[in-house]
């Protein structure tokens, strides 16, 4: 991945969380960043 894609990949993924969090609210951005914690502690069990 060069860097030009992976700076764009960002701005995409953090543009849409911004607008999710506008549009929706932070409830379930919580909720989702809480479980991907919880499973990247059970990735590293099994690595």
């Amino acid at each position: 991945m060069t860097n030009q894609i992976a700076i764009w990949l960002g701005v995409f993924i953090l543009g849409g969380l911004m607008l999710d969090m506008t549009l929706f609210g932070t409830e379930h951005v919580y909720f989702l960043g809480k479980k991907f914690y919880e499973f990247l502690e059970w990735l590293a069990f099994w690595r």
